[in-house]
């Protein structure tokens, strides 16, 4: 029994999740590590986002159905009904929402409100299956934990905080891409719009290696900004400049697409637990004061 409400609110992303927002948290802290707020945000967000994956379940599982890699998930198989998970992910919404109001700020409340409308509002219900630009929409979403974790401790929005959030948007776009290449067929058969199937798999992987200098560009802001030291500007650079590489690889004639595509995919996963590891651990001691909303 217990398995299938674990299931259904798709840990690997609430673990992928906690990463950044750890990120996003001891990077706002600079060494002065509130105990009690670092848990009840990461435990906070963390029901969020199963919530919202829950939820996300009960709204796909005519696609699901359809896709060799979710044809399994509970909701499909009728192992755990529509209205279960439903009520799972109201229950864990509802809780997790009121730990962010007690223990952290309105800011960080807003945008934990925000991530979730764009992804069971905006993107479940009608981008994924209505536009290319769906995964666009749903990088907004995937980039809030980060930026939830920085404003629970800041408790305003500044110019690190849009890094953030702009950084783990453009990290989404390659990282959801090259799913989309590699399990191309699955897309196919659930009709569902991204770009490799959409407009095909040669634009796909002009705008993988677009974005990717893109993002690795907007990595550096972080240190030239004063947020991170000369450690974390050397990290981003080597992981990003090795992706990019990697990206770049796609063009040769003999490549297995396939292949290539699973291996950006891979070390998108490696590059931005790296980058959320360091900007934990490689912050400036004194925040920079550029542009704050509050």
């Amino acid at each position: 029994m217990f398995r299938r409400y674990l299931q259904v609110t798709k840990p690997g992303i609430i673990m992928g999740n906690l990463i950044s927002v750890a990120g996003g948290f001891l990077l706002a802290s600079r060494g002065d590590i509130d105990g009690l707020l670092m848990v009840a945000t990461l435990v906070g967000l963390s029901l969020v986002v199963a919530s919202g994956c829950a939820i996300n379940n009960c709204i796909d599982r005519d696609i699901d159905a359809r896709m060799q890699r979710t044809k399994t998930r509970v909701t499909v198989t009728g192992e755990m009904s529509v209205k279960a998970a439903f009520a799972h992910g109201i229950v864990l919404g509802v809780a997790g929402f009121t730990l962010l109001a007690v223990y952290t700020n309105a800011v960080a409340v807003f945008f934990a409100v925000l991530g979730y409308v764009v992804y069971v509002g905006v993107y479940s219900l009608y981008m994924k299956r209505n536009s290319v630009y769906g995964t666009l929409v749903g990088s907004l979403s995937g980039a809030v934990p980060p930026v939830v974790g920085y404003c629970a401790v800041t408790a305003q929005f500044d110019a690190g905080a849009a890094i953030l959030l702009l950084m783990f948007s453009l990290w989404q776009m390659p990282h959801s891409y090259a799913i989309a290449i590699f399990r191309y067929k699955d897309y196919e058969a659930a009709n569902i719009p991204v770009l490799p199937v959409a407009q095909g798999i040669e634009k796909a992987k002009l705008h993988i290696v677009l974005y990717i200098a893109v993002y690795a560009l907007v990595t550096m802001l972080l240190p030239l900004s004063g947020y991170t030291g000369i450690g974390f500007m050397a990290v981003a650079a080597t992981t990003s400049i090795w992706w990019l590489v990697m990206a770049l690889r796609g063009y040769r004639s003999d490549v297995d697409v396939t292949g290539w595509a699973r291996q950006v995919f891979g070390f998108s996963i490696l590059n931005i637990t790296i980058l959320s590891i360091a900007m934990a651990v490689d912050y400036h001691a004194v925040a920079p004061q550029l542009f704050v909303f509050k």
